[in-house]
């Protein structure tokens, strides 16, 4: 067992500066699975060697999409690892042949916790949420249910349920979207806004919002340049503005 610092600071390195130089790259397969296992930021870390042990060296973990969701928690809009976990995670979930319920429970876990998620965050995750639509259409009955009920009494979705195939998902409805679209954010509600209409066929590219901070949005914001709001439609005469104004006789306004 490996102090948590040391745990970091080996699974950072591991996938681009040790598993290319071994001759058997899946000597690590179980030192991997066990970080993995561990939670937190730690995981969020093993996922980048356990990609390449899956991708390139036929690694079968047959829980790995269970763990993969049960990582989703409040704090993986905050963590420092955030930009790792979205790129692999799309890669992860770029397969058309995974199961409606499981990218169902993921798009709605992702939602449910962008209800308390920084303006960066959720200029990076909506755009990742549309994707998800475009890969796989049957789960957009999210969005738009024909025959189903207009309005849900209460959310069928389970957040506390860890089995993906459990948490009734695809019942659902994405209303934490349409109430991301009342963001004090403009940038936020415009994004949000989008699942209004129908979505394009090409996906967005979020390589460019995945290390997107607070910093950043910030001095966007300052730069912008603001349009002349004109406040009177007539030129002022007087002292109280009007044209046939008697003060306007007497006085002027320098």
């Amino acid at each position: 067992k490996l102090p948590t610092g040391l745990y970091k600071k080996v699974l950072i390195i591991l996938h681009d500066c040790i598993l290319p130089y071994m001759n058997e790259p899946t000597l690590m397969i179980d030192f991997l699975t066990v970080a993995y296992g561990i939670g937190g930021a730690i995981s969020l870390l093993a996922l980048n060697g356990l990609f390449i042990l899956i991708h390139q060296h036929n690694l079968e973990y047959p829980d790995f999409y269970k763990k993969l969701y049960s990582l989703l928690d409040p704090s993986i809009y905050h963590v420092k690892y955030r930009a790792r976990f979205f790129h692999l995670a799309d890669l992860f979930l770029s397969s058309s042949h995974l199961p409606a319920y499981l990218v169902a429970a993921f798009i709605k876990r992702l939602s449910r916790l962008a209800l308390t998620a920084p303006p960066q965050a959720l200029l990076m995750v909506i755009p990742f949420i549309c994707n998800l639509f475009r890969r796989h259409p049957a789960c957009r009955v999210l969005v738009h249910r024909p025959n189903g009920p207009e309005d849900m009494s209460e959310d069928p979705y389970i957040m506390e349920e860890e089995e993906p195939s459990a948490s009734r998902a695809l019942e659902s409805s994405l209303w934490e979207i349409q109430t991301l679209q009342n963001h004090y954010h403009p940038d936020v509600a415009k994004a949000a806004a989008v699942l209004n209409q129908s979505l394009s066929e090409m996906e967005d590219d979020i390589s460019g919002l995945l290390e997107l901070s607070a910093y950043e949005l910030f001095d966007k914001e300052v730069k912008k340049k603001a349009n002349a709001v004109p406040l009177e439609f007539e030129q002022v005469r007087g002292l109280f503005g009007k044209k046939n104004d008697v003060f306007a006789e007497h006085f002027t306004l320098d």
